[in-house]
């Protein structure tokens, strides 16, 4: 089998890349988030409640427990972790020692950290719904299970991916772009996402390059048409487990191989696999949505020809066997592993050796087993049906994030128009200013801007919340009561230049909120890129002290009871998170993080062209200077220097 040793870095460095993007993000905004003037303060959630310190740090895993040890409140514990978090991923991408089992496990403690240490965090961090605490687990395992590929759990996570987005329209998502979908985009979308992922585990190797470029494809298309920040990429980490060095051509081929009868039956076969594989797929894609060419007009036209009943029923009879592929998959990996540790030399090495198959053995193990759980989600009947110690152990570690439903858009909305929330102030009550947001739908006249892989995460929030009612969504309240306040860290969440904010002299004294449905303009609306209709009223207009905010907050638990306490300046680690932030702030998000790719991008390829290697060597290098040298045969080897001519003598 072609080794894998270049898409194993590919693996480990893309999840690296994911959590440094996921810091970053999250660090830009804290201050008007979590921050003592945020709109959800960090010291109203974490609260030690009377409980050992044991019991609080099993319910609620996060460091954030420690902060005050640090002299440090939980906003700034938060930056700290964060800044850690990035600092950390940022050298598992550049230098190769940080590629390290225990990287990763840091990485998945502080990720988790932020996001179980703030019990509203659910409301700023959909993220935690799945993604880059399994991705780091996942990374560990790979490090440390499987010394030259990643195992095929890799591609069972990648097979039930997020961003299934079967039938979705062009302005649905949280953040959209100006490319939007078409009929034929669809049917790709449920080609590539329904019928392709079961190749990921093809016994020939097209056949998994060819389901790995279909993915490629539909992720980088949604990328283009939808901010979806780090989660594609995500994704498409996963999928590099299909690659090996022989694709990448880190590996020769063997074309010298002597051509014997066996080697032409063996193409055959594999070839009419192929050839019947792409008949099957492209057969039921013509069947199943009613492909039709008009030769006339030279277009496609489609229509899907099964019901969701009939989609159901085809669900209830995949799921169960992709779960017995997924444990074969996991099984051979096992026993590779389990083969390459009997050819290991000396009882030290072996016994080492075998500690670490143990223990990433058994982690492995017990992470598919919960991964059935969140996966059979898609299917109740499986679901029910599934082993009960499985059930048992996924509620017993739910709340580690070890695994998770990977549902982030399950049932699109907005085909009937994008609903979408406009924030309103007014100085009278009379005349209201549209308060517009960098991200989001808001001004008709502004294209749809790109900040992937940045997650703007109030943006992405008013997007849910103009999904229901404003009491569906508390923090929308305490958004108000920040805007009447003029408090500085959430208006630089909606405008990083603060004139661009038409408040920023003085508050408004009234602020409301209106409903509108969006769509995309027509090729011929000249200067538009939206149309929107009024639909209803959101938010009701409210002032400082007004009834029915102070009812609101009340309801929501938002009134300001505990005010911050003060903490010296005095703290070093304080200071020092106060003039990061000053450097930093300037910038606005999706920059500083471009400004990362493409430093970590020039670092490589200076890297490259000088030979240099962060780690001392190459890891095929290394390999090389420990494999144990071959037996005496009598043959002295030839001399490196290439210039020599003399024929290699024999030992007397």
């Amino acid at each position: 089998m072609a080794g894998s040793r270049l898409p194993r870095q590919l693996f480990l460095q893309g999840v690296a890349a994911v959590f440094l993007f996921a810091f970053a993000s999250l660090y830009t905004q804290i201050p008007g988030l979590y921050g003592t003037e945020g709109i959800l303060p960090a010291r109203r959630t974490l609260r030690p409640q009377g409980k050992t310190r044991w019991q609080q740090l099993w319910e609620v895993p996060t460091l954030l427990w420690e902060a005050p040890r640090l002299g440090l409140d939980t906003a700034q514990g938060l930056e700290l972790l964060s800044l850690l978090g990035s600092l950390l991923a940022l050298g598992a991408l550049l230098l190769r020692r940080l590629c390290h089992p225990l990287t990763y496990l840091l990485l998945w403690v502080a990720y988790l950290s932020a996001c179980q240490g703030l019990p509203a965090a659910g409301d700023w961090l959909p993220g935690r719904a799945g993604g880059p605490p399994e991705a780091a687990l996942l990374g560990r395992a790979v490090r440390g299970l499987t010394p030259r590929r990643p195992p095929l759990l890799a591609r069972a996570l990648a097979a039930v991916s997020p961003h299934v987005r079967l039938g979705c329209g062009q302005a649905d998502q949280p953040l959209p772009r100006v490319v939007g979908a078409h009929w034929l985009s669809v049917v790709a979308t449920f080609l590539i996402e329904v019928a392709v992922p079961p190749l990921f585990f093809a016994p020939t190797r097209r056949l998994r390059l060819a389901a790995f470029y279909c993915q490629v494809l539909l992720q980088v298309l949604i990328i283009i048409t939808g901010n979806y920040n780090f989660f594609n990429l995500l994704t498409l980490v996963l999928t590099t487990s299909l690659l090996d060095d022989k694709h990448l051509a880190a590996e020769p081929g063997n074309s010298h191989c002597k051509k014997t009868p066996t080697f032409w039956l063996k193409a055959l076969l594999i070839l009419l696999l192929e050839l019947t594989i792409g008949g099957l797929l492209a057969y039921g894609t013509v069947h199943y949505f009613g492909l039709e060419v008009d030769w006339e007009q030279y277009t496609v036209h489609s229509r899907t020809t099964f019901t969701f009943h009939q989609f159901s029923q085809w669900l209830k009879t995949v799921i169960l066997p992709t779960m017995w592929l997924g444990a074969a998959s996991l099984g051979w990996e096992l026993l590779t592993a389990l083969w390459r540790w009997t050819q290991v030399r000396g009882w030290l090495q072996k016994l080492w050796a075998a500690v670490q198959l143990s223990i990433f053995g058994t982690a492995t193990v017990a992470l598919f087993t919960i991964s059935l759980v969140p996966y059979s989600y898609m299917e109740p009947s499986t679901h029910g049906r599934l082993w009960t110690g499985a059930h048992r152990l996924f509620g017993a570690v739910e709340h580690l994030q070890l695994a998770n439903s990977y549902g982030l858009f399950r049932r699109m909305t907005g085909l009937g128009g994008r609903p979408e929330v406009v924030l309103e102030g007014s100085y009278d009550g009379h005349h209201w200013t549209e308060i517009e947001f960098m991200y989001k739908p808001g001004n008709v006249s502004r294209p749809p801007p790109v900040v992937v892989p940045h997650q703007p995460r109030l943006d992405w929030q008013m997007w849910f919340a103009a999904l229901g009612p404003h009491t569906h969504s508390p923090w929308f309240t305490s958004l108000v009561l920040c805007l009447l306040q003029g408090k500085e860290p959430v208006i630089l969440l909606i405008q990083n230049d603060v004139a661009r904010y038409p408040f920023h002299k003085q508050p408004p004294n009234f602020v409301r909120a209106q409903r509108y449905k969006y769509w995309f303009s027509q090729p011929g609306e000249q200067g538009q890129w939206w149309r929107r209709q009024w639909v209803e009223e959101f938010f009701p207009p409210v002032s400082l002290g007004d009834p029915t905010l102070d009812m609101l907050l009340r309801q929501f638990g938002l009134q300001d009871k505990s005010p911050p306490r003060a903490r010296s300046s005095s703290n070093i680690l304080t200071q020092a998170l106060h003039w990061v932030r000053r450097q930093l702030s300037p910038l606005e998000a999706p920059t500083l993080l471009w400004g990362l790719i493409l430093t970590v991008g020039a670092i490589k390829v200076v890297q490259a062209l000088l030979g240099h290697h962060p780690s001392g060597s190459c890891p095929a290098a290394r390999e090389e200077k420990h494999r144990p040298a071959p037996k005496d045969s009598g043959v002295t080897p030839a001399p490196t220097n290439s210039s020599s001519s003399q024929p290699p003598q024999r030992r007397k």
